[in-house]
């Protein structure tokens, strides 16, 4: 019998076992509970290679990008890299003067690679950043999340007729939908709107500009919004001016943007004055504002620096700023908190509001069933009063 037909059979008696175990349990009215159930190995053996919860990481290769962003090339220790889709992430963790946090990175690599990429620029006054650029060595050993994220290219609802709008590091999930695009000779047309500040900034420019050229489905725009007197390129910033010139008829095309939330706050409001539907636009969450307290409906009067009190159920009470994150401050002070994204969007760090009051930003991807039973995301809650939370 061929190892492939009997393993098939292995797997199908084992579903019918486990079906018969759960009809013999089942009570009438109830629904089926199915988290014991592991299928005699059948999960942990296809399910998790492919959707890995964590996974150990060895840098290989460090490569310079520009003066303030490097790729940190990584290749996986404890299995084969999964399968993921090009402009996915990895939340990628550290441990930085004894506290334990995570940051969510783009991967620019693309599918099918032996090494997964992910490039990290300076961010001034940041954290995780510059322990990343300034302290890590090739041979380090990092963990990270397994791929997740939803800024991804959807053919039967995207179509073929892409315009993909870059700002700053918010070029890398681009990088890996376009090198996955070149390399499988996707039929797709790609153009390609990257502002920066500097031609300097640039990352990825050289690639970009080749693959471009040696393409007939990629064209690619960088856009400089503070120029040398020798430039001789598009300047200026992506309003509704500079990406009509720069793109023409917008009808039938699918945006999507990623980048610094000024850009995206910039480049939103120029695709609703050029007439796209919102059906038309995909964007990727760029983490917290820079300042909180500058978005609409923070309260008045209330300063970054004000500390409030909060206690975790079961846990620690410590103090928090109003215009930091609150799970920054979990963090610090030795609480961990499950996250991926950072940003809102998917969830992990979500955790029940017992008592006070914090504020959430109106365009982070919270669901509205959160916000009406009481339940906050720690990465983009922000305390306005003495709070108290369970995990």
């Amino acid at each position: 019998m061929p190892v492939e037909f009997a393993s098939w059979l292995s797997d199908v008696g084992a579903h019918l076992r486990v079906a018969g175990k759960r009809k013999a349990l089942r009570k009438p009215g109830q629904g089926e509970d199915y988290t014991h159930e592991r299928y005699d190995g059948l999960v942990p053996r296809v399910v998790e290679p492919i959707h890995p919860s964590r996974m150990a990481l060895r840098v290989v290769k460090i490569l310079r990008e520009t003066a303030s962003a490097r790729t940190l090339r990584f290749e996986r220790t404890d299995g084969p890299l999964p399968p993921f889709r090009a402009g996915q992430y990895v939340n990628l963790f550290v441990e930085i003067d004894g506290v334990r946090t995570s940051r969510p990175y783009s991967i620019s690599s693309p599918p099918g690679a032996d090494h997964l990429d992910l490039t990290v620029r300076r961010k001034e006054g940041g954290f995780v950043s510059p322990h990343l650029l300034k302290q890590v060595k090739r041979g380090a050993e990092m963990e990270s999340s397994g791929p997740a994220g939803r800024f991804y290219h959807e053919p039967l609802i995207d179509g073929d007729d892409l315009v993909f709008l870059a700002g700053g590091s918010g070029i890398t999930p681009f990088a890996s939908l376009i090198r996955d695009a070149v390399r499988r000779e996707r039929e797709l047309s790609i153009h390609l709107v990257y502002g920066s500040r500097t031609p300097d900034d640039v990352i990825f420019g050289g690639e970009l500009s080749r693959l471009a050229e040696e393409s007939d489905r990629l064209r690619y725009t960088p856009v400089i919004s503070e120029p040398p007197e020798t430039y001789e390129g598009r300047s200026g910033f992506l309003d509704a001016g500079q990406l009509a010139d720069v793109l023409g008829d917008v009808d039938g095309r699918t945006f999507y943007l990623c980048g610094p939330n000024a850009m995206l706050d910039l480049c939103l409001a120029a695709l609703e004055e050029l007439g796209v539907p919102h059906w038309k636009i995909r964007r990727e969450l760029y983490g917290p504002p820079d300042d909180v307290t500058a978005q609409p409906g923070w309260p008045a009067g209330l300063a970054a620096d004000a500390t409030f009190q909060v206690t975790v159920q079961g846990g620690p009470t410590f103090e928090a700023s109003a215009g930091e994150p609150l799970i920054n401050a979990l963090e610090r002070e030795g609480v961990v908190v499950p996250a991926l994204c950072r940003s809102g969007e998917c969830g992990a760090c979500r955790m029940r509001l017992l008592e006070g009051k914090v504020f959430m930003p109106a365009d982070t991807g919270i669901r509205e069933s959160d916000r009406s039973f009481g339940y906050v995301h720690a990465c983009v809650a922000y305390p306005i009063e003495d709070v108290r939370v369970r995990l």
